[in-house]
């Protein structure tokens, strides 16, 4: 009898231990408890250069409610008709960011999503409507004083599609002391080929007011258009200049702004301007976005770290 309960007692210690390391195995793997980053929404802040409220979203990365330690930041563009709520709903980014956190691909840090409107992120050609100004001037000290952000530039990035494309772009070659890595995907770049070429209800969709009104033919490579749009910027700015900032740029393979992309590449590159440049299978969806925003995240990533 004595056997017996010794062998029973014996058999329960083994499986009792066996049960201990299945479960630190467990808890050790990457991935398995996966800590959640805060998402604020339907903040705002007010601008007295556009005489408004501004919308802006924000991530906070998982430890930032227990820790007092600041964090880098990357500022993050929506396309056009979309506003700040974009890359939470349909990109996911907080869940992407959450993993990539967890899983050491990206360093902890903030992402700020602004509500850019149909400004293509610029002032406009009468000076009415000064996005340009009010994100240089007064959103990025506001986010700095407002959250732990580390306010210098070389831990500020920024990303965006589509017209938040051009955005990042413009603002990283326009603006090269503020902001040290740029991440474009399926950015707003045209050809002057292109350009001249879009149906005229589509351009006074896209841009009317922005440039000038009624644009036609070759009048809408005037000099606002010039002195923003990246493909022009990529070929004037001086070299060293452009390489103040890191640029990543991806865009699908079946995406109707390819060419203007592909054109971008190759002027960087006749420019030797240092830069990565992705095409991937798809094409000017959500779909393409979210699945390549990590990446993004990591190239831009690696400028805060040593």
């Amino acid at each position: 009898m004595r056997r017996k309960k010794s062998g029973l007692l014996f058999f329960c210690i083994l499986a009792l231990g066996l049960a201990s390391v299945i479960a630190l195995s467990q808890e050790s793997t990457p991935g398995t408890a996966l800590c959640q980053g805060q998402v604020l929404e339907g903040l705002h802040f007010p601008s007295a250069v556009l005489g408004r409220e501004v919308r802006y979203a924000v991530y906070l990365p998982p430890d930032y409610q227990i820790s007092t330690r600041r964090y880098p930041v990357v500022y993050l563009l929506h396309g056009f008709t979309d506003d700040e709520s974009a890359w939470i709903q349909f990109g996911e980014v907080n869940s992407a960011a959450d993993r990539a956190i967890a899983e050491r691909e990206i360093p902890p840090l903030i992402i700020i999503m602004p509500d850019g409107g149909v400004t293509w992120y610029i002032n406009d050609q009468l000076g009415k409507v000064r996005y340009e100004d009010m994100f240089i001037q007064e959103l990025i000290p506001y986010m700095d004083k407002t959250y732990r952000t580390r306010p210098a530039k070389e831990f500020r990035g920024i990303a965006g599609l589509s017209m938040g494309g051009w955005g990042a772009l413009m603002f990283s070659m326009r603006h090269p002391d503020d902001i040290a890595a740029c991440a474009a995907f399926s950015a707003g770049v045209w050809t002057d080929e292109e350009m001249v070429s879009i149906q005229q209800p589509m351009y006074d969709r896209l841009f009317s007011g922005i440039f000038g009104s009624k644009l036609a033919g070759r009048d809408r490579l005037n000099t606002p258009f010039r002195q923003h749009h990246p493909l022009d910027l990529a070929k004037t700015l001086p070299v060293e200049t452009l390489k103040k900032v890191r640029y990543y740029i991806d865009c699908g393979d079946d995406d109707f702004l390819i060419q203007g992309n592909a054109a971008l590449h190759l002027a960087l590159n006749e420019r030797k301007v240092p830069h990565e440049f992705r095409v991937r299978d798809g094409g000017h969806s959500w779909v393409y976005w979210r699945t390549g925003i990590v990446e993004g995240l990591k190239f831009i990533g690696q400028s805060f770290q040593r």
